[in-house]
């Protein structure tokens, strides 16, 4: 056999080997890494010092070795797109450690995790409570995700029936001090506006290391000189402030006057803006 079949060859063996290895050491010992990765890189990084350390060392044959097992993930990858059985071969499955609130020993003890180790990963997702937990597992990528019970779940907006406009992600607008048009316009904004807004905040664009604006129109910046400090934007809170100064006035004009039409009207707007003020207060307070 041709020495250069050789390696080939025991490249492949070397790397089914490890990889049954890493498969039977379960999740545990993964981070981000696929089991495919672990055992590649482990295996690259040790051909690579045999190669360095040792001068008589054939050098195109470590190379070819390196290739094989370089090659090895992206065909295991491609492979893993079209077959599912495969796919569960390779990366593995997602093992479930609690389901309504019931610990799985016997998956536990397949991916080698003592009770305290999952207590553990449960504390990390601020969660103390094990009959607290819907569904808790271990991904194929050794990742832990956990989803609380309806009940113990923090309240959202749609819970409490409340609209809440679409927002979009904040764009940033100046960097190093210089204007980015591009993320400007794409939430609907120019030039005049940026100036105005940085004048407000009495510093120079010069001065400006990094400034983001959000599709409410707000802008937070960073200088370069950090001794100095931002005021926080005030137009939100001053507006709902304002609302609720013309909604008390229109409460006093309404006591204040005689006229019969004009305490009803006075009333019957001063309810209207108090509406108008309860539906916005939430975007208002932020």
């Amino acid at each position: 056999m041709p020495n250069w079949l050789e390696i080939v060859m025991r490249s492949l063996f070397f790397l089914i080997v490890l990889f049954l290895i890493t498969k039977v050491l379960g999740k545990k010992q993964l981070s981000q890494l696929s089991f495919f990765e672990y055992v590649t890189g482990i295996t690259i990084g040790n051909v690579g010092a045999e190669l360095a350390t040792k001068v008589e060392g054939n050098i195109i044959h470590g190379v070819l070795s390196i290739l094989v097992f370089a090659l090895a993930p992206f065909l295991a990858g491609s492979i893993s797109l079209k077959s599912k059985t495969f796919r569960d071969l390779v990366e593995g499955k997602a093992s479930v450690f609690i389901k309504d609130g019931k610990v799985m020993e016997d998956n536990l003890k397949k991916e080698k995790y003592t009770i305290d180790e999952l207590l553990a990963l449960l504390r990390k997702k601020d969660v103390f409570d094990v009959s607290e937990v819907e569904f808790a597992l271990l991904e194929a990528n050794g990742d832990f995700s956990v989803m609380l019970k309806k009940q113990n779940q923090p309240l959202t907006p749609k819970d409490l029936n409340i609209p809440v406009a679409a927002v979009k992600e904040p764009q940033t607008v100046v960097m190093d001090g210089l204007i980015l048009d591009e993320p400007l316009s794409t939430i609907g904004l120019n030039r005049n506006w940026l100036h105005t807004e940085i004048d407000k905040l009495g510093v120079t664009l010069e001065n400006v290391f990094l400034a983001q604006a959000n599709s409410n129109g707000e802008l937070t910046v960073d200088l370069f000189d950090d001794k100095l400090k931002i005021p926080s934007p005030q137009e939100k809170p001053l507006l709902l402030a304002t609302l609720k100064k013309c909604q008390a006035d229109l409460e006093l004009f309404a006591l204040g006057t005689e006229s019969k039409e004009a305490k009803e009207m006075y009333s019957k707007n001063s309810v209207k803006l108090q509406k108008a003020i309860d539906d916005v207060a939430y975007i208002l307070k932020n």
